[in-house]
């Protein structure tokens, strides 16, 4: 078989740095770092509405790095505008696709409903096609998406209008659950007897990702590793105090006393076997699937928040493997 061409493989821009204890990049020092590993094709930016954003186009320039994907957090009846501002901004520095975190509860407090969610995603739908920017809404903890049956019942709104759901899947934030029951509580799902694994693992017919994907909803993807069944990240708090969630286990061995616990390599395997059926998936449907991948290992509680691994060369590591597999015969 004739190897595939080149995997377009971006970088989330928090991910350029080696670690938060160290002072963070300026961002065209981060920019001339991302073009001088050689292995990214664009960055991935989250907006802040403190940021000026009228150099940025002088540096992508500079540096020859596109910016691919912006996006940001949000909360509803509070940051409609902030939304609509940012995929503007996107679309005048070129990026296509807009990824959004909703959280799961309004401004005033309650949680949204899947009719509050579709809508959301229809407004935003609206004013990114004006901006050359569409939306892709993430599952992502902390979000309406972890509870993660609500996805189907939001893609099902959405459809009664002729629109088709756009998802980001980052494959961490289910696999990381497994075996984990606190993290099944979050999710609903607390009561399967395998750990999660039939809806969560890969290998199974009914996991939630492959029935995303199936349905063409996923248009584009994360990557970061994650090990099953382990507790938070004794290396940060989260604001509430409690320790962060392990959404983030290094893909590469990491320096002695770096980690907050022992590394195996074969605790990236349930990760690394999902990330493959995801590639095998795009490769079978290329116009039904993401076409892209944005590595995405980070600092922060939940992540890797508080190590003092290198997290600039986990982000190289990935997508160097990523480009391997997805040219494999």
């Amino acid at each position: 078989m004739t190897p595939s061409k080149a995997l377009p493989i971006g970088i989330n821009l928090d991910g350029v740095l080696i670690h938060d204890g160290l002072p963070s990049p300026d961002t065209p020092t981060r920019l001339r770092w991302v073009r001088d590993a050689g292995v990214f094709d664009y960055i991935e930016k989250n907006i802040d509405p403190d940021e000026d954003f009228s150099p940025y186009r002088y540096w992508i320039a500079e540096h020859g790095i596109p910016v691919g994907v912006f996006g940001g957090i949000f909360c509803a009846g509070r940051d409609e505008a902030l939304m609509r501002w940012g995929m503007r901004t996107g679309g005048e520095l070129g990026a296509r696709l807009f990824n959004i975190q909703l959280f799961a509860r309004h401004a005033d407090g309650h949680e949204l409903s899947d009719r509050e969610v579709a809508d959301w995603f229809l407004d935003a739908m609206e004013h990114g096609a004006t901006a050359g920017c569409l939306p892709a809404m993430e599952v992502h903890v902390d979000m309406w998406s972890e509870r993660f049956h609500r996805v189907e019942a939001v893609g099902e709104l959405l459809a009664r209008s002729n629109v088709s759901l756009r998802l980001t899947l980052d494959h961490s934030h289910l696999v990381f659950k497994i075996d984990t029951p606190e993290e099944l509580l979050a999710s609903g799902l607390q009561n399967a007897a395998d750990g999660g694994r039939a809806q969560l693992a890969p290998g199974l017919p009914g996991t939630l990702y492959r029935q995303w994907l199936a349905r063409g909803w996923v248009v584009h993807a994360h990557t970061r590793s994650v090990a099953t069944g382990l507790p938070g990240n004794a290396a940060m708090q989260r604001s509430n105090g409690r320790p962060g969630r392990a959404i983030q286990y290094p893909f590469i061995e990491p320096a002695p006393g770096s980690f907050h616990r022992n590394w195996e390599v074969q605790a990236l395997t349930t990760w690394k076997t999902a990330v493959n059926e995801m590639l095998d998936w795009m490769k079978a449907h290329p116009t039904h699937a993401p076409q892209q991948i944005s590595c995405e290992f980070i600092p922060f509680p939940d992540y890797g928040g508080g190590g003092r691994y290198d997290i600039w060369q986990n982000n190289i590591a990935c997508a160097r493997w990523l480009q391997e597999e997805w040219q494999r015969c």
